[in-house]
């Protein structure tokens, strides 16, 4: 006797769709509304999830929440940010682990022997994969804040070695992103830019 296995993926509705990506943007501005450290562990709990090549899972993750944690960052950001990353209430700084090999064991155990050729390629070869691994994650991350119902407001516009030295010592993880995390304050969204059409992207085979 055979059973029938449903292999239909569930569709989000509109309203998910909305929160994730046709209203989502970027926050200039943060309400005085506190976020928990329950729903930023959630936002990761979610984050992890997604896949990675190999399952390697290269992204680091420190939330900054407090007086001090602020006081450390702020001026290693660029003047303009500044200002919104001191009304958010939490801020996360999204760091690559060039040596993510150490955990492959834990992380793909069927090919446990791949730990040995990450460690002989050394971290200049593995920082390709590592960065664009890491970078899936930070897509991941951000949708999973927006499921938490969190306002993200994503910079580049930081001294990326400054950071790692003061957030990240040891040399084996650097900054790529800080993302301010909290709710819209006091209008908060630029108006939105026009995306390109189809006919300019996609092109069938």
């Amino acid at each position: 006797m055979t059973t029938s296995i449903d292999t239909t993926l569930p569709v989000l509705d509109d309203a998910g769709r909305a929160a994730l990506f046709t209203d989502a943007r970027t926050a200039n501005t943060f309400a005085d509304r506190p976020v928990s450290d329950e729903t930023l562990s959630a936002v990761w709990d979610l984050a992890k999830w997604p896949p990675t090549a190999a399952n390697t899972q290269p992204l680091r993750v420190v939330f900054v929440r407090t007086e001090e944690g602020k006081r450390r960052l702020l001026p290693l950001l660029a003047e303009g940010n500044r200002h919104k990353t001191e009304a958010a209430p939490a801020v996360a700084i999204l760091a690559v682990d060039l040596d993510f090999h150490e955990f492959v064991p834990k992380t793909f155990p069927a090919r446990a022997e791949m730990k040995d050729s990450f460690e002989a390629s050394g971290r200049e070869g593995r920082e390709p994969m590592a960065r664009f691994n890491a970078a899936l994650q930070i897509g991941y991350f951000l949708l999973a804040a927006r499921a938490h119902g969190l306002a993200t407001g994503p910079m580049a516009g930081f001294d990326a070695d400054a950071v790692t030295a003061e957030f990240l010592p040891g040399g084996r993880e650097r900054a790529l992103l800080v993302v301010n995390l909290g709710h819209p304050g006091e209008n908060p969204w630029h108006p939105r830019l026009p995306r390109l059409d189809e006919a300019e992207v996609v092109r069938w085979a």
